[in-house]
């Protein structure tokens, strides 16, 4: 046995942290197109995988995956449980390498890890809003080790039966998205809709989060797809080229299908383009040239986005489009694999239909599809049911929409409309504020309350906002948020393509406590800022004295 080689061995751990960093940046990707009050329990979904999954798969996922084949190619046997008796590297052939792989055993079970942890992570996009805690933990749990670990057996262990049938799956289309894509329409099934779905869209809290997890998700894919010849030579390199050249002719496509259908190219499309091309090439990467993964990459923005509309037509509610993404993605590379593969770039793989291959590895492809489909589509739907019949899956409908504080008795964010105001100043040293007196009001003098709604634009100063109701005779004021009800609803534009009706517009509320004398100064000012009589009030007050 030759030993381990260095150069390949730290390729390999590189990836696996890549891989790794991916399960963060799917929860920043997912928890900035949520709700702002379900941002922690999305973070949390995501995160919690690393935890959970990593257990499973070194007690006896991995065992199943990649141990000696039990006879069946169905699974591997129990031998390796706990990681018991590793001396060895990878066998040949195993997981697409040849004899010449020399890494340590260890460093091959790291790498796949990862690969089990951010799988079943990919079901919370759908499910956004609407799974408890517990019941997803144990979900997790059950799901790594009965669904994923056999069908990584069926096609990445020589003994697997789709591996020798003759199914091919370089990264994971099959393996992670195609599987975690039918798991999503299991789980929709148990879980259900959310409230008052489709006819109330969920506004995202933060694109920049999402935009700063699809960056970290691109670039972890570098691993993803370049590490699974567990070498770094030249295959490695094609891999990686190919993963990046898919993503940004997705991107370009998913923009262009934008411009047209919607009338604007947006930063939400691109992102989501990019990782439709990034999932479709997974299968692919390995097996096809740079411009063939170029065209992967085009078909991919152009199919995946069209597939947005899929969870209308199944009335499921996939809240940030999991199926339309990844599980459509996956299945499109692996059958694109059929036409564009070519065995110039690597001799274990075999030529598509269009390198003269003929429709055989078509075939293959597609066999591979529908029995990974299947069995994960029927085995995740009786995890779901038996969770959610044990312990609870779905979150009560009252918490759906408080997820951050039902869960965590926490909030991701602190700051509204009055606290977002801007004010001059300089960085100075913080020192001690003297305490406030109450402004001076002479004996027996009326006072009144003034209430108006101003749009936050012409209001966004706090220091003129105060300075100027101050000047006209104001003795204390009070900014508070406030929505307002419209007669025209006002249409936004969300996330891929999809529009909102809003009925309510944000405003701010301008409470100021004036003298009778100074009430026609004050609403000057107002008027001035933009407030309507119509939503103006003036109420007699009285000053209560401490």
């Amino acid at each position: 046995m030759s030993a381990p080689n260095a150069g390949d061995t730290a390729w390999v751990l590189v990836c696996a942290g890549l891989v790794l960093f991916m399960t963060p940046g799917l929860a920043a990707f997912y928890g900035g197109m949520v709700r702002t009050r379900n941002v922690l329990a999305m973070l949390q979904q995501n995160m919690i995988a690393l935890g959970v999954v990593s257990l499973t798969w070194v007690l006896v996922g991995y065992t199943i995956a990649f141990g000696d084949d039990a006879g069946s190619g169905l699974f591997g046997n129990l031998e390796l449980f706990g990681l018991a008796d590793l001396k060895v590297p990878p066998a040949p052939n195993l997981h697409v390498v040849d004899g010449r792989i020399t890494i340590p055993t260890l460093a091959f079970v790291l790498f796949q890890m990862m690969f089990a942890v951010i799988t079943p992570a990919l079901v919370t996009g759908a499910t956004a809003g609407r799974l408890r805690f517990g019941g997803w933990v144990l979900f997790l749990a059950v799901w790594s080790v009965v669904v994923y670990a056999p069908i990584a057996h069926w096609l990445w262990h020589p003994g697997g039966w789709l591996a020798k049938f003759g199914t091919q799956d370089w990264a994971g289309g099959l393996v992670v998205h195609a599987s975690a894509g039918a798991a999503v329409l299991a789980v929709l099934l148990v879980v259900g809709r959310r409230r008052d779905w489709p006819h109330t869209a969920a506004p995202p809290n933060s694109i920049p989060l999402t935009i700063v997890g699809a960056g970290i998700l691109w670039f972890g894919w570098f691993g993803f797809n370049g590490g699974d010849g567990l070498q770094a030579n030249g295959l490695a390199a094609q891999a990686v080229l190919n993963t990046h050249l898919a993503a940004a002719a997705a991107m370009l496509v998913w923009l262009a299908l934008e411009r047209v259908t919607d009338g604007h190219s947006t930063v939400v499309g691109a992102v989501s383009g990019a990782v439709a091309g990034l999932a479709t090439v997974t299968p692919t990467a390995g097996y096809v040239n740079a411009a063939s993964a170029v065209a992967i990459g085009a078909l991919a923005g152009l199919v995946c986005h069209f597939a947005l509309k899929l969870k209308y037509l199944l009335r499921l509610d996939d809240a940030l489009d999991v199926l339309a993404v990844h599980f459509v993605g996956g299945m499109l590379g692996t059958l694109l694999l059929g036409l564009f593969g070519n065995r110039g770039v690597n001799p274990l793989g075999a030529d598509g239909l269009f390198l003269g291959g003929g429709g055989g590895l078509l075939w293959r492809q597609l066999v591979g599809v529908v029995s990974v489909v299947a069995f994960s589509f029927v085995l995740t739907w009786l995890i779901a049911a038996g969770v959610q019949a044990l312990i609870g899956l779905r979150v009560p409908p009252a918490d759906q929409e408080r997820l951050d504080q039902a869960q965590q008795g926490a909030d991701a964010y602190h700051l509204g409309g009055v606290t977002s105001l801007t004010a001059p100043g300089a960085p100075r040293r913080r020192t001690a504020a003297a305490p406030a007196g109450e402004p001076a009001v002479p004996p027996g003098q009326r006072v009144r309350l003034v209430t108006a709604l101003l749009e936050p634009d012409p209001a966004a100063n706090s220091a003129d906002l105060r300075d100027a109701l101050l000047r006209a005779g104001a003795i204390s004021v009070i900014v508070s948020d406030a929505a307002v009800a419209t007669t025209t609803p006002q249409a936004s534009l969300l996330p891929r393509g999809y529009w909102q009706d809003q009925p309510l517009s944000a405003r701010l509320r301008v409470t100021v406590l004036v003298g009778a004398d100074g009430v026609g100064a004050v609403l000057d000012e107002l008027d001035r800022m933009g407030a309507r009589r119509s939503d103006t009030f003036v109420q007699e007050a009285e000053r209560i004295s401490s």
